[in-house]
């Protein structure tokens, strides 16, 4: 269903973006890396937040972490990771396939400055054996997402 979702929003907002879809799992970091022949940083991982009241989504690099302070000052508050439950409740993905495309529930979308450091970044599609590759710029354009800073600076 998920991943049926992300094809369905492709097809009506960005039919030139193409689905990869592979037999094996990147439903982490490391695995989407290995799996799409690209460094750590360049997998959008997008966490699923709760921050106070509000549930956001968050896409950042794969290399960088959360600053706690950073997101209590762009968003407003701590922030919470979700759990499995929630999050395909929410959001209509899986834990590991969980990306800001063809959401069950609209939910504010933030990226984080981190990703304009790519011209190409690969976030999931939806389940943990999909993906897709695009501009970051494009992805918050496509989204409606803000961009803001809230991860720790990578070395």
């Amino acid at each position: 269903m998920s991943l049926a979702s992300v094809r369905a929003f492709l097809s009506e907002h960005a039919p030139d973006i193409s689905i990869i879809e592979t037999p094996q799992s990147s439903a982490t970091v490391a695995l989407a890396a290995a799996t799409h022949g690209v460094e750590p940083a360049r997998i959008a991982k997008t966490l699923s937040l709760r921050i106070g009241e509000r549930v956001v989504l968050v896409v950042a690099r794969g290399d960088a972490r959360l600053d706690n302070k950073k997101v209590k000052a762009a968003l407003g508050g701590k922030p919470r990771m979700l759990d499995a439950e929630e999050v395909v409740a929410l959001t209509g993905h899986p834990v590991g396939g969980v990306c800001p495309f063809g959401l069950a529930t609209p939910l504010p979308v933030y990226c984080d400055l981190s990703l304009r450091a790519f011209d190409e970044v690969v976030p999931a599609a939806g389940s943990p054996q999909s993906a897709l590759r695009i501009n970051p710029e494009r992805m918050a354009a496509l989204t409606q997402a803000q961009w803001v800073d809230v991860c720790q600076d990578v070395a």
